[in-house]
Parts: C-alpha cells; structure tokens; sequence
C-alpha cells in the first residue's frame, strides 16, 4: 500500500476533495497503512477481453477496503467463483477440427468414407482461474471444456452423410466415430460420407467439420453450472473423389 490516490478509472476527473479526504483523513486515513497486512484494498479492474466499452468501465465503485479471508458479497460483480468460471473459459483454447479419413487421400465414388477425431488430441481441456483472499483463503472456479458431436458439410449434394442427420455424436469411451476396419466394405460407418459423384478436372469437395465443446465449470464454494456457451470450432479440408476403376 501506498499514499499515493487511488487509481479510479473514470472517477480520475472527479477526484475532488472530499474523495481525497476519505483515503487521507476520513474512513481509510493514510490509506489503513496502520492495517497493514490485514486487508488490501479492493478496486474496479476492467476486463480488457471486454469489446464493449461501456460495459467495461460500467463498475464505477471507488476502492474499498476488505479483511483477509473476507469476499464482499454486499458489492455487485466483487469476483465469485461464477465470475472466475467465465475469466477461465476465455483462457481456453481448443485445438483446430480437423478429422481422420479413411480412404487416406482420394475417396471413391459409391464407395463410403470413414471420418473419426485422433482421440489423444480431442480430449477434455480444463483452466483454473482464482483469487488469493488473503489469510489462507482462496476463491476459485476451474472451467472444463469437453468435446460433444462433430458435424459434418461434405461440400456438395452429390453425397449421402452417415448418419443421416450428419452429426456424430461422442461415444461412451469420448472418441467420436470410429477408424476403418478391414472388411466394413460398403458398410455405412458410424460417422462419415459417401460421394455420389466424382470431382471434375482437378477439383476438389470441401469437407467442413465443426467440433461442438460442452462447457461446466466447478467453484469453491460449491457452485457449478452449465451456464457457459456452447462452443463451435470448424475445420476445413479438400477432398478428391475418383470413379470407380474396372478393367474389361
């Protein structure tokens, strides 16, 4: 702590007298430096992720001081564990979409193509956000983010999707489709596409893949929802599709 005056953000042009006068001679004389180690001063921080200006510096509360181990719950956005949840889930950063295929590289016509995620890669991704209270006490909130259903845009109406509604749900192990297995043969996979006509002079399909995360979160206190967005990550990839080869 310091006796400088307090850093108020748009009560900078208003800091009068008798606001000097609170943190000088009044309620915090000589900014509680007799307190010292006992409390810290709590003060509005505006959340630089925060595109709306007026949201941002819509906290005008002056600084105030706080015991240790104490949260003001009496003080409208003071940091709770809720809040913490949302500051951790802007901190996560999930991996780009892209799927597996089975052909590798150019797909057939009639023939299906198997889609699945490397599960190592797509797996449950979590950030703890938390606050020091001061004398031992702690607030926290971690946010996990868990991959959903995978839907799929195979680029053209020529093509069939598997299954019908083109989302792959995620499965009871967390992996959501399944690889090739040898011998499936025109068996319909459990997530993938079909190609009912080749691509032309060099062309390719877009094959579009969006990754759907579930979002909770979990705090000290006790409290945890699934208040969070839903979020959508997509991928990209060109896909060449050949006819079928028969020799007479």
């Amino acid at each position: 702590m310091t006796g400088r005056a307090p850093n108020n953000g748009p009560h900078k042009q208003e800091m009068d007298q008798d606001i000097r006068h609170m943190y000088s001679e009044g309620e915090y004389k000589d900014f509680n430096l007799d307190k010292q180690g006992e409390g810290k001063f709590w003060a509005a921080v505006p959340n630089p992720n925060e595109k709306d200006a007026a949201k941002r510096e819509s906290c005008t509360r002056l600084p105030f001081w706080v015991k240790n181990g104490e949260r003001p719950d009496d003080v409208e956005n003071a940091i709770s564990p809720q809040i913490l949840s949302k500051l951790a889930y802007a901190q996560i950063t999930v991996p780009e979409t892209r799927v597996e295929l089975n052909p590798k590289d150019k797909q057939t016509v009639n023939l299906p193509t198997w889609v699945w995620l490397d599960k190592g890669r797509y797996r449950p991704l979590s950030v703890k956000a938390s606050v020091d209270l001061g004398g031992g006490e702690e607030i926290w909130a971690r946010t996990t983010v868990t991959p959903d259903s995978l839907k799929l845009d195979p680029g053209t109406e020529d093509a069939t999707v598997h299954p019908e509604s083109g989302e792959c749900a995620i499965k009871g192990d967390g992996s959501i489709g399944s690889p090739y297995k040898k011998g499936s043969g025109k068996k319909a996979p459990p997530c993938g596409v079909t190609y009912l006509r080749a691509t032309q002079g060099g062309g390719t399909y877009t094959l579009s893949s969006t990754l759907t995360w579930k979002a909770s979160w979990e705090g000290s206190d006790g409290a945890g929802e699934n208040d969070l967005p839903t979020g959508e990550f997509g991928g990209q990839q060109d896909v060449t599709v050949q006819e079928i080869q028969s020799i007479n």
